[in-house]
């Protein structure tokens, strides 16, 4: 094989992973007549799925900043009690498509995108949201409080259960008073 055709390659194959990194799981669409306007400002996170780059956080919180038009800055933080310490995380997110339909693509690695697709949405007053990853193995429950009604948090992992997520491994994020301030 000559060296164009291994670039021609290695070219195709890196775009078939990151296009892959920045779309929908299987069943799930992204909310419609979203307004990233109203989305902006800080998340507290409810639960997610584990992975490990969050692993052993609790407090954890997202918040996104209009950074210039259609452009999210994305500052997460959580805080790691085992080693007494703040994690933190800066990245970027923009529209994978229309400005009004709940899919972003988020990077917090350079050039490297992957999907935040907002499946559900509280329409009214923006104080909750289930949100999704490229594929089923990422999902997190999030409040503009440290704690939901019941009843809705009930209704967001039944649909999370028919989305087909795991719900049963959900991690119930910690947001009781006792962990130091973030400091930023």
């Amino acid at each position: 094989m000559t060296l164009a055709a291994r670039k021609l390659l290695w070219a195709a194959l890196l775009a078939i992973v990151l296009q892959g990194c920045s779309s929908l799981p299987e069943g799930v669409e992204p909310v419609q007549q979203f307004e990233l306007e109203r989305y902006l400002g800080t998340w507290y996170e409810i639960a997610r799925l584990p992975h490990r780059f969050e692993e052993g956080l609790s407090h954890v919180t997202a918040e996104y900043t209009l950074v210039r038009e259609g452009r999210v800055k994305v500052v997460n933080q959580g805080y790691h009690a085992e080693k007494g310490e703040w994690k933190r995380a800066e990245g970027t997110a923009k529209f994978a498509g229309e400005p009004s339909v709940g899919h972003l693509r988020v990077s917090f690695w350079g050039p490297f995108y992957a999907s935040y697709v907002v499946a559900a949405l509280d329409k009214k007053g923006y104080q909750y949201a289930l949100v999704t990853g490229p594929n089923h193995r990422y999902l997190w429950v999030l409040s503009r409080t440290p704690e939901l009604p019941d009843e809705v948090r009930d209704a967001l992992v039944e649909k999370a259960d028919n989305l087909g997520f795991a719900v049963g491994d959900l991690i119930w994020v910690d947001h009781s008073r006792g962990a130091a301030e973030p400091k930023l």
